[in-house]
């Protein structure tokens, strides 16, 4: 009975750290998607700026990769081929890497489009875009790393038993998925 109280216990600690890591990541991004509304009151905030269409194909990518995580996760918790669960993260994986693909090259674009993040010819505008749209790369990137920590565990068998691991990192992945669109969203309509 302690015993089962004891993992219980682990289980809601680990659950809770998350919650607060994602609660720290949700508070960072509320705060500069705040103060770039704030901006929008300043004569040098662009009023024409228009978001590269590659944002739009990556939100789409993102999206998909949601999809193909939880999939993953039903194999796993309905104990059914490990083949089936290391394919669809497999899939995961490579829509993330498309995703960050698609990122670089959107910000490509916006340099094309005379967008710069600082110097001269940069405005507040895309100062705030650039910084938003990295700073969600780089939590992306831990996600990636997360997702080949879920691989590398299922095929070690980790998951047979406790899978809690397996469900924290789909929960962190559909947080940053989550993220994406509220960013992509809050650009398409306040941008």
């Amino acid at each position: 009975m302690k015993g089962n109280n004891l993992e219980l216990n682990r289980k809601r600690a680990k659950k809770m750290m998350l919650l607060f890591a994602l609660l720290s990541i949700t508070m960072t991004f509320a705060g500069l998607t705040s103060a770039y509304l704030v901006s929008k009151g300043r004569p040098d905030w662009l009023v024409d700026f228009q978001l590269p269409n590659l944002f739009f194909y990556s939100t789409f990518i993102i999206i998909l990769s949601s999809f193909t995580i939880q999939v993953s996760y039903y194999y796993l918790k309905t104990n059914q081929s490990k083949n089936k669960v290391i394919t669809w993260l497999l899939t995961t994986f490579l829509l993330g890497l498309i995703f960050c693909f698609l990122q670089f090259y959107s910000f490509k674009s916006l340099i094309e489009m005379g967008y710069f993040f600082a110097g001269a010819q940069s405005t507040i505008t895309t100062s705030f875009i650039y910084v938003l749209t990295f700073l969600h790369g780089l939590h992306l990137l831990a996600g990636l790393v997360v997702l080949i920590v879920l691989i590398h565990n299922t095929i070690k068998n980790k998951y047979m038993v406790n899978k809690l691991g397996f469900e924290l990192g789909t929960y962190f992945w559909h947080f940053l998925d989550i993220l994406w669109v509220y960013l992509f969203l809050f650009f398409y309509f306040f941008g």
